[in-house]
């Protein structure tokens, strides 16, 4: 089960600026008014809106806030958001999923589209990258939860398909239909999770250089700013080295 991948960095890396505040609730709450407005609102019977929440939870998100996203929902008169999906490339030919939560199917695409050309990638057919990546269920644990030793053990016992853990935490990936599952029974034992949620995972990845890699963090900084985009996933494997130097 155990495998080795540097997973962090695909998703975020070393030394990024955080996001606005204000930008990740407002990502937040869209997401757990969609997972409310789709299932039950109430997280230990819908288990999308339970992911959501744990995440916001993670954020530092105010409990406040967290209840009258899932409010919003129960009353009906909550935005109407389609789910999309966009596959293409960015620089040295990464490959890229691009998750968003939309009310407006042409502007998100719009804004998707010119952040991705204006910065050394191009949008591609549906099905395009995808191909290259599992989909999986990701839970994410800090540090502080335990070793990794521990951590593997327990999600062993817990059913889950791999771990990968660094000094910035541990992933656990499950099966898709398992997710919430295995963190359910992942919670006795290391406690709750700073997240649960579906993901895409690479089955091989690109090393990036210096020069594109540069290109590349500002094309995702990019669409971590669009209020649409949801998530970005992507293939690239970055050095340390490479990222010291880039600060």
């Amino acid at each position: 089960m155990a495998g080795h991948s540097k997973f962090k960095n695909i998703m975020h890396r070393k030394g990024a600026q955080d996001k606005k505040r204000s930008g990740a609730f407002s990502k937040l709450s869209r997401e757990i008014t969609v997972a409310a407005k789709m299932g039950l609102p109430d997280p230990d019977m819908n288990a999308r809106l339970r992911a959501a929440v744990n995440a916001a939870k993670a954020a530092s998100m105010p409990k406040d806030n967290i209840q009258r996203s899932i409010d919003k929902a129960s009353r009906g008169d909550a935005e109407t958001y389609e789910e999309i999906r966009y596959e293409g490339f960015g620089p040295g030919g990464v490959s890229l999923i691009i998750e968003a939560l939309t009310d407006n199917r042409n502007r998100t695409a719009t804004n998707v589209r010119t952040i991705v050309s204006k910065n050394g990638g191009n949008l591609g057919a549906s099905g395009s990258v995808s191909h290259g990546f599992d989909r999986m269920g990701l839970i994410s644990y800090p540090a502080k939860a335990g070793d990794a030793d521990t951590v593997f053990e327990a999600a062993l016992e817990a059913g889950a398909e791999d771990v990968t853990s660094s000094e910035d935490g541990h992933e656990i990936w499950t099966a898709q239909a398992d997710l919430h599952e295995v963190a359910r029974a992942l919670e006795p034992v290391l406690g709750e999770a700073e997240g649960a949620k579906l993901a895409w995972r690479p089955q091989t990845t690109v090393d990036v250089g210096e020069g594109d890699a540069a290109t590349l963090f500002k094309l995702i900084d990019g669409l971590d700013d669009d209020d649409d985009v949801q998530q970005v996933w992507g293939n690239y494997e970055i050095s340390d080295a490479v990222l010291e130097r880039l600060g």
